[in-house]
């Protein structure tokens, strides 16, 4: 296979697999004047995931949630950006083949987040929807107002109701914040698009495994959380794992649900090309790492963000898979590597957990910090900023930021159309 169009200097190379969060911040902070930067993705622009939910149910047009590559690092010194799938890794030689040819590198950080755990079940990821990336989310948007139109032509009862429920498996943030979407949707804006069908009888079901949603966050946020979620007549079934799906039944281990549409949120596993030692992947398929962020016995290769772990006496099973830890990891190894070449000794990577959060809709949010329990509106208000606040460009928050006030004011999402028809195997 032919070298990459890279220009070879006398700068040590790094070669960064990876535009999320962690690839991101990491390439931000990197300096160019002491590194050659090579950052490669499959895709040319950096998606905001904590709002893909909003696409998937009509509230935010995608090009409000990703920016261009390209345009991030304008200017930047020494920084070259290839759009290409990365296959596999040749740690001897220190290479990289890729889709569109290999190259070499001096340092290698490997930041390629997380995708969909199905944990084994053929025909869940056959029939259930996840929602990790814009395309996804794309064509949640799609089957959700499909089944709407195809629920109006059906004169079969049961059918009808089947596409007017909606299951998600999962009570984490994701989860709890799609239901709240769709409750939404029930409430708001549905009734007027089809008022020619009784929406009273569409239902939002979560099922959790865990004994509370947001298990991740304080008892006093679960209990918030679940509250809102039952005010807005979401069903949650707790303490319930899925066992199959067929694309008409769900099946846990005591009872079915009737559904079309099941949309997958029950959890994650780290994904990289291939040439990763299986002595280095742990639980969860991540890839163990020490306090620098390093690959044991790897001093040249990092890994960052969701599909790294760094197995610690606070975190026996590695930090959280957030957006904020993978930011944080992203910028301290930044740092470590502008150390590393002038001669200083690299600092271990310490999570400061600034807390968490999550929306239930329209005026309703729990927010842990580190020292306050916040629900409600003002927990809403301060969702709000700080989502605001971390998208990348301030065209994408003035958007944001329009759309929603829109959507308050009126009670409307504007953005309920289909675009492509549905297509399951995008979404895969």
């Amino acid at each position: 296979m032919k070298a990459m169009n890279i220009p070879k200097i006398d700068k040590p190379r790094i070669v960064v697999v990876g535009c999320g969060f962690a690839g991101l911040k990491f390439c931000k902070n990197i300096d160019g004047s002491k590194y050659q930067v090579v950052l490669l993705d499959m895709r040319n622009y950096h998606t905001f995931q904590p709002l893909l939910y909003q696409v998937a149910s009509s509230g935010l047009e995608p090009d409000s949630i990703v920016y261009p590559i390209r345009k991030i690092f304008k200017g930047k010194r020494n920084f070259f950006f290839r759009m290409a799938k990365t296959e596999r890794i040749d740690q001897d030689s220190k290479t990289i083949h890729t889709s569109i040819g290999t190259i070499s590198y001096d340092y290698l950080v490997l930041a390629t987040g997380a995708a969909s755990n199905f944990f084994g079940m053929k025909d869940i990821k056959n029939y259930a929807l996840p929602m990790k990336d814009v395309v996804q989310a794309l064509n949640l948007r799609s089957k959700i107002i499909e089944n709407f139109e195809e629920a109006l032509n059906t004169t079969d009862l049961k059918e009808r109701q089947r596409l007017m429920n909606f299951i998600i498996v999962g009570g984490g943030p994701t989860g709890i914040e799609l239901a709240g979407a769709l409750a939404e949707l029930k409430e708001h804006i549905l009734p007027n698009d089809y008022p020619d069908l009784d929406i009273r009888r569409m239902q939002i079901s979560i099922v959790e495994a865990n004994g509370r949603v947001l298990k991740g966050m304080s008892e006093e946020a679960s209990a918030r959380a679940e509250k809102y979620l039952r005010k807005r007549d979401v069903n949650i079934y707790l303490h319930q794992r899925v066992k199959s799906f067929d694309g008409n039944i769900v099946q846990t281990g005591e009872f079915e649900l009737e559904a079309k549409t099941v949309i997958w949120a029950a959890g994650i596993k780290g994904k990289f090309p291939k040439g990763i030692g299986k002595g280095d992947i742990v639980g969860g398929n991540r890839i163990a790492v020490d306090e620098f962020n390093r690959i044991k016995d790897k001093p040249d290769v990092f890994a960052i963000g969701d599909v790294a772990c760094i197995s610690s006496e606070r975190y026996p099973k590695g930090n959280a898979m957030l957006a904020s830890v993978a930011e944080q990891q992203g910028h301290q190894l930044a740092k470590n590597l502008n150390r590393l070449s002038s001669g200083q000794e690299m600092k271990p990577f310490v999570h400061n957990d600034k807390g968490t959060m999550a929306t239930i809709g329209r005026n309703r949010a729990v927010v842990d910090l580190p020292f306050m329990k916040i629900g409600g509106i003002i927990g809403w208000y301060i969702w709000m900023f700080v989502h605001l606040m971390l998208l990348v460009d301030f065209r994408n928050r003035l958007i944001v930021f329009f759309n929603w006030a829109w959507s308050y004011i009126n009670h409307d999402k504007g953005t309920r159309v289909i675009i492509r028809k549905f297509n399951k195997k995008a979404s895969l």
